[in-house]
């Protein structure tokens, strides 16, 4: 299989994740969202693994696994924040918060 569809297939979902960020106020889905934004970049980098493969260097693992390590603290922050933000009965609309504001 070529590494150019890799490449494809995470700019595709990359730019369905953008989009929700963009147009999404619920919270959870604009996580949701974040998180497919880096598994695009991860599967990204496994074609660039696969390129990595082909050249014989093991750089995309390394970046894979810091890519996979980013994604599990953002979603740890995330899901604390909106369960606090649920408990607090908070609105839950992205433009109406402010209670998160200095």
């Amino acid at each position: 299989m070529n590494a150019v569809w890799f490449l494809v297939l995470s700019a595709f979902l990359f730019c369905i994740g953008a989009a929700g960020v963009l147009i999404r106020r619920n919270p959870l889905v604009i996580l949701l969202s974040l998180e497919l934004m880096l598994n695009a970049g991860n599967l990204a980098l496994v074609g660039v693994l696969a390129f990595s493969r082909m050249t014989g260097t093991g750089d995309g693992q390394i970046f894979a696994l810091i890519v996979m390590v980013v994604a599990a603290c953002e979603v740890v922050v995330g899901l604390g924040l909106i369960v606090a933000m649920y408990r607090r009965r908070v609105p839950i609309d992205v433009d109406e918060v402010t209670e998160l504001r200095g």
